[in-house]
């Protein structure tokens, strides 16, 4: 999938729309503190957790294999809307060449199980060392696209969650979709 001549790095499960409703509607007392909120912002981060595993399983929203964990959550500084992202990354230059400070240890980075990046297993690590490089984003995500919370439990909860994550999926895909794009790059 591509937005913008670059790969997606998030996408709805193009199935999931029932499933993730019926999940929403089971759930609906985590959207308890955010109907009637004037701002969108608790209803959107409730929307956005329960679309991803462990809450729903598997997740109404994918994401590329470099990406570990997305989360959207209010900023406490001033209740705006943010985003902390986990993504797999290359060593960093210094470590990457010469490899001198390996000391014969045979360092691995992230495992690999069909195209997926993996944790290593106990049973890996007990063997062999591994240092796996992660980049931590956390940036302010826009929310004047996101739709009004409903002002109670009867008014379109599913329809405005399935919306409100579908505001995600694209602001969170404008932010970090060139970055995976620059991590697959490199890889090559």
């Amino acid at each position: 999938m591509t937005v913008l001549g670059t790969s997606q790095a998030l996408w709805i499960d193009s199935g999931g729309a029932s499933r993730y409703d019926a999940h929403t509607r089971h759930n609906v007392e985590e959207f308890a503190g955010s109907f009637g909120d004037i701002a969108p912002i608790a209803f959107a981060c409730t929307a956005w957790r329960l679309s991803l595993p462990p809450s729903l399983c598997p997740g109404y929203v994918r994401w590329h294999r470099r990406i570990l964990d997305a989360a959207c959550i209010r900023n406490e500084w001033d209740g705006t809307l943010t985003a902390q992202l986990t993504l797999v990354s290359p060593w960093p230059a210094a470590l990457a060449w010469p490899r001198d400070w390996c000391r014969d240890r045979n360092w691995q980075n992230w495992p690999n199980l069909f195209g997926q990046f993996v944790h290593p297993t106990p049973r890996d690590i007990a063997t062999t060392p591994y240092l796996r490089a992660s980049l931590l984003i956390e940036a302010p995500i826009p929310f004047d696209g996101l739709p009004p919370a409903p002002d109670d439990p009867r008014h379109a909860v599913e329809e405005t969650a399935r919306r409100a994550v579908a505001v995600l999926v694209r602001e969170l895909n404008e932010l970090v979709a060139p970055i995976i794009q620059k991590l697959e790059e490199t890889r090559q």
